[in-house]
């Protein structure tokens, strides 16, 4: 029997995630002069970013709720391992 499948995206726990496009990557890269390799790593088989098509090299912006910022942003670089 195969478990049904779950949509991530819509649980509560789940925040925000986007793949940025290759203009605000650069930016990002340039703005803190690191390379994608310097940031957190994050899988391209995470459930998370399933729905996003990411491949090795690409940069995930996670938006998570703050209940003293309001907003905070992170940065994730996906890897294969």
């Amino acid at each position: 029997m195969t478990k049904p499948k779950i949509d991530t995206t819509k649980h509560v726990l789940i925040p925000k995630h986007a793949k940025l496009g290759e203009k605000e990557k650069k930016d990002l890269l340039e703005k803190y002069n690191i390379s994608v390799k310097e940031l957190p790593k994050i899988m391209k088989d995470d459930p998370a970013i399933a729905h996003l098509d990411a491949k090795p090299g690409d940069v995930i912006k996670i938006i998570r709720d703050s209940p003293t910022a309001g907003k905070s942003i992170f940065y994730r670089g996906v890897t294969n391992a």
